[in-house]
């Protein structure tokens, strides 16, 4: 086997919901950062971990960089501002079906806030787009900038062109050995992940006014004696009991199936069978309360 020669960190910026976390997802090969059609999804730095014969990419999932509107969000655009400075690679995305905005071109100016970083442009969701879309898309992002180190057009989703993509940021790695173990995939907490799936479950299908507001917290995680179940309790947080109402459904109805659908998840992420105990909180307005979101890990 080829010595491990480079390694390093790589994120993906971009609007909200341009593909960053099914990116992250389909590099590492295994569900890391929740992906949902709501925007603002995302909240911590997740990092994937990609190994190769060539080196190890760490990848970090960031939130979407956007004008925070509560304290939480605030806090969400402060993690990006740290990870940014941190990370060897900067992935700028942009989705081929969209024109080129305003966010875009505001996102793509801010990377001169990084010099350290090397800068990829990347075209995502070219399996839903026309192929003169595509043209366009790539004309445009590489007028951004001056120092892109490459222009990349991919689908996430079919796969197509990710290793190139992969083999170009390698290349951009300084020269290293591996930053952790081959065995490993994310430095999360399995309590995190389980959490995350909650959360996912629990987003779906929602109304827009709720994605922000809804937290997960793993309260336990035990495997039950004589069996071969493990018995997960969560509590989902939300901030207002008209919220609690939408979650939990009629009779309950739309709370076990948010169940359903998390455990499937969880139960190959633990390698058991779970029973999984759901409860809805509320915590009045926690986005604006420092003391809560510390609570919530944030």
């Amino acid at each position: 086997m080829t010595e491990i020669s480079r390694s390093g960190f790589v994120t993906f910026v971009g609007r909200p919901n341009v593909g960053k976390s099914t990116l992250t997802n389909a590099l590492v090969g295994e569900k890391i950062a929740i992906t949902s059609e709501k925007p603002q999804t995302t909240r911590r730095a997740i990092r994937g971990i990609l190994n190769r014969p060539a080196g190890q990419l760490v990848i970090v999932d960031t939130p979407g960089i956007h004008k925070p509107r509560t304290l939480l969000g605030e806090r969400l655009n402060d993690l990006v501002e740290q990870v940014l400075g941190d990370v060897d690679v900067i992935g700028f995305c942009v989705p081929a079906t969209e024109k080129i905005g305003p966010g875009d071109r505001r996102i793509a100016a801010s990377l001169d806030g990084y010099p350290r970083a090397k800068k990829i442009a990347i075209v995502t969701k070219t399996d839903v787009a026309e192929r003169d879309q595509i043209t366009e898309r790539l004309i445009e992002v590489d007028a951004l900038r001056e120092d892109w180190a490459a222009v990349i057009p991919l689908s996430a989703l079919t796969r197509e062109q990710l290793d190139v993509l992969t083999d170009e940021m390698l290349a951009l790695m300084p020269e290293g050995p591996a930053l952790y173990p081959a065995d490993v995939v994310t430095d999360e907490s399995v309590e995190d992940r389980i959490a995350e799936m909650i959360r996912e479950a629990a987003l779906d299908g929602v109304r827009d006014e709720l994605p922000h507001s809804i937290a997960v917290v793993v309260d336990d995680v035990a495997p039950r004696e004589d069996s071969d179940l493990t018995d997960v309790h969560a509590s989902i947080v939300v901030e207002r009991d008209s919220q609690k109402a939408i979650i939990i459904g009629r009779k309950g109805s739309r709370l076990a199936d948010v169940g359903k659908r998390a455990r499937v998840g969880i139960e190959e992420l633990l390698g058991t069978r779970v029973f999984l105990g759901l409860h809805v909180k509320v915590a009045k307005e926690w986005q604006r309360d420092p003391k809560q979101l510390g609570r919530l890990g944030f």
